[in-house]
């Protein structure tokens, strides 16, 4: 039984036409006269129009419709494209976004304003944008002709049988044609298949129309722009030359659409594209992120069941019984990777956000601003995606109103005007590090400390690394900001940035250099649903370290641990180390091994030791979530099923890092 509702595909679409519409009106801004963009923004317009249409969604297309009409006027020389009219059809594809998600609101109101603005943006044309026209009415825009006199056509034309099934709506078509001047359409019936044999889901009808109209040929192909590729038509100037032939062999594609001189292709031909095309359809299926989730808590389920298997296997003396333990690890943990790689996006659809939030934050600011975005290939677990997304616009917001000064104290400074806000994306191991940076003012060090003093976070006399002190900005209520902006200045944002970062099992670097600009960078997990861990013991229980932030181990001896007390350092490489005793942070009340481990973990630049009783080997760690009694434990980021059954607690490493830190911290200072 098929449960997929067609209103809610038709959104998710609509959603992703209008993603790219603002994308191509954001290239626009760089380059006015890019004719590919111009016939992109207008393509989606229109696609977005007659969708929205044919699924009842009438306000949605009938304010589209006055949209597509201004661009139409570009696409014709007839209109230059302006930053005022790009800027207020960004704002109109704003109020697309809520004609979308509440279809039968009341958005008059705002539908007129908007339409104002579009009018005096176009130059008021009335026949451009009909501002007054009533929301949920598509009124019908005057046609330029392209010559002052009529011409008389005939055309001929077919769909694909599954076309409707595809979304095309013939009536739409020829709605179209009738919009051109004087039509005449006659339906061609008789390959109708008899009733037995009929499919009412496909189109088993073809036309012929006689077209009187001051329109160019190619205003008349432009109606079918969107189903040119897959359909067959005749179109001919009575009385002129031999018809021209379009019949293509290829699924249709957004782009502009190129009449091909060949004739149609022999029937036999034909025989084997249905297959074809359904094997290209296939390509790429949408699954509702449910359902993935699902299957990844299935996986998980499976790898502890291996897991179980394996260590069982190890303890017996069956060798049938150890080959199918080593198949099925095999297998497990292929299907593992699979999974993890289909839940895996691009930063691409994420960054692609901050592209109309800068322009948007120029206009209000006054500021000029450069986006520039590197890395956008760089993949990241869904989830994870789904939950930068606030942390980075805080992030953003803070680096155009706190960083970057107006063009003027730019120019003072020696810089030029526009300011350059970089995002980048980049892999590391397991771990992905997206930086936000700017060529600002950087962050003046003695107003936050001076805050911090004043908030009463610091002692006046109190020492502090650059690090520790750069890292005051995101506690809860912090701001150096003179006044409250519309922006910023509440001290609300960054503390929530830290904590979905810590939330995420992740770590932030700051670094600052007063009048070059600011870097935050954010150290995220690939993913948040299995991990390869270290499994140790300490006392009588086992931990796992995510492999990932492990550098290396080493022995710790009875002699070495008794001569390092009351200073926790281990040389390292002619670098001093510090370390931590988890048999005394978890307070087990054992003796010491006679030989301890050392295991140096790191974020980023900032190392420590872990000291532990053994090393039991890795583990391929399924996550589960804290309960809400220890959710508070800053030592822990989760928990993991070994295959005996017993839980294993997973360390969070930036929480012991920066303690492994301050430990040291407080030591140089006593020292």
């Amino acid at each position: 039984m098929n449960n997929i509702d067609p209103i809610a595909v038709f959104k998710t679409e609509a959603a992703e036409q209008l993603e790219v519409i603002e994308a191509g009106l954001l290239d626009l801004t760089s380059d006015l006269d890019d004719r590919a963009q111009i016939d992109a923004v207008f393509r989606g317009l229109h696609t977005l129009k007659g969708s929205g249409s044919m699924f009842g969604f009438d306000q949605l297309a009938a304010f589209t419709h006055h949209c597509e009409t201004a661009f139409d006027r570009v696409r014709k020389g007839e209109a230059p494209a302006t930053i005022e009219l790009i800027s207020a059809v960004l704002d109109a594809q704003g109020h697309m976004q809520a004609l979308l998600e509440t279809p039968n609101g009341d958005h008059e109101a705002m539908s007129r304003k908007l339409l104002e603005n579009l009018q005096r943006a176009v130059g008021g044309a009335a026949s451009a944008v009909p501002a007054a026209a009533p929301a949920g009415v598509v009124a019908v825009a005057s046609k330029a002709a392209e010559q002052n006199t009529k011409r008389s056509w005939q055309l001929k034309f077919s769909l694909p049988a599954n076309s409707m099934i595809n979304g095309t709506n013939p009536l739409g078509l020829l709605d179209e044609l009738r919009d051109l001047g004087e039509c005449e359409i006659t339906a061609e019936t008789q390959d109708i298949p008899s009733i037995d044999d009929l499919d009412p889901r496909e189109i088993h009808v073809h036309w012929t129309v006689s077209l009187v109209t001051e329109a160019p040929e190619s205003e008349i192909e432009d109606v079918f722009i969107f189903v040119m590729d897959e359909m067959k038509m005749e179109l001919k100037e009575v009385g002129s030359s031999p018809a021209q032939t379009v019949e293509a062999e290829k699924p249709a594609i957004v782009g502009v659409a190129q009449t091909p001189n060949n004739a149609a292709q022999p029937a036999e031909s034909d025989k084997s594209l249905p297959e074809a095309k359904a094997q290209r359809q296939n390509d790429n299926v949408r699954v509702p992120a449910l359902r993935l989730d699902e299957m990844m808590d299935r996986v998980g389920e499976l790898v502890i069941a291996q897991s179980r298997l394996s260590q069982m296997a190890g303890s017996a003396a069956d060798l049938g019984l150890r080959s199918v333990s080593e198949e099925i690890e095999r297998l497990s943990g292929e299907l593992r990777d699979t999974m993890m790689v289909l839940r895996m996006m691009p930063v691409a659809s994420l960054f692609s956000r901050f592209r109309r939030l800068v322009h948007d934050l120029a206009r209000e600011t006054g500021k000029d601003i450069e986006l520039i975005t590197e890395g956008e290939t760089t993949e990241v677990d869904k989830t994870v995606i789904d939950r930068l997304a606030d942390p980075l616009i805080h992030l953003v917001r803070n680096s155009i109103d706190h960083g970057l000064e107006n063009p003027q104290d730019r120019i003072a400074a020696g810089k030029p005007p526009t300011g350059r806000v970089h995002l980048s994306a980049h892999q590391t191991g397991s771990e992905v590090v997206i930086t936000i940076r700017d060529d600002g003012r950087g962050i003046n060090r003695d107003r936050v400390r001076a805050k911090a003093e004043a908030n009463g976070l610091i002692q006046p006399d109190q020492q502090l690394s650059d690090q520790e002190l750069l890292q005051l900005i995101f506690q809860p209520g912090f701001s150096t900001a003179e006044k409250v902006t519309n922006l910023s200045g509440r001290g609300v944002g960054m503390d929530v940035v830290k904590k979905t970062i810590e939330a995420l099992r992740g770590a932030i670097d700051v670094k600052s250099n007063i009048g070059e600009g600011s870097e935050i960078a954010l150290r995220i997990p690939l993913t948040l649903a299995i991990i390869d861990g270290l499994l140790v013991r300490v006392g009588s229980g086992n931990y796992v370290i995510p492999l990932s932030a492990v550098e290396e181990c080493l022995e710790l001896s009875v002699e070495e641990d008794l001569r390092s007390r009351g200073r926790s350092f281990i040389s390292l490489r002619d670098h001093l180390v510090p370390f931590i005793r988890l048999r005394e942070l978890f307070n087990t009340g054992t003796e010491p091994e006679v030989f301890q481990k050392v295991v140096v973990i790191s974020t980023g630049a900032e190392r420590v030791g872990l000291v532990v009783d053994q090393i039991i080997g890795d583990h391929q760690t399924v996550i589960k979530s804290m309960s809400k009694l220890h959710s508070n434990v800053a030592s822990f980021s989760g928990a993991t099923i070994l295959g005996d059954g017993n839980v294993a607690l997973i360390l969070d490493v930036a929480h012991l890092v920066a303690a492994g830190q301050h430990q040291e911290a407080q030591m140089r200072a006593a020292g």
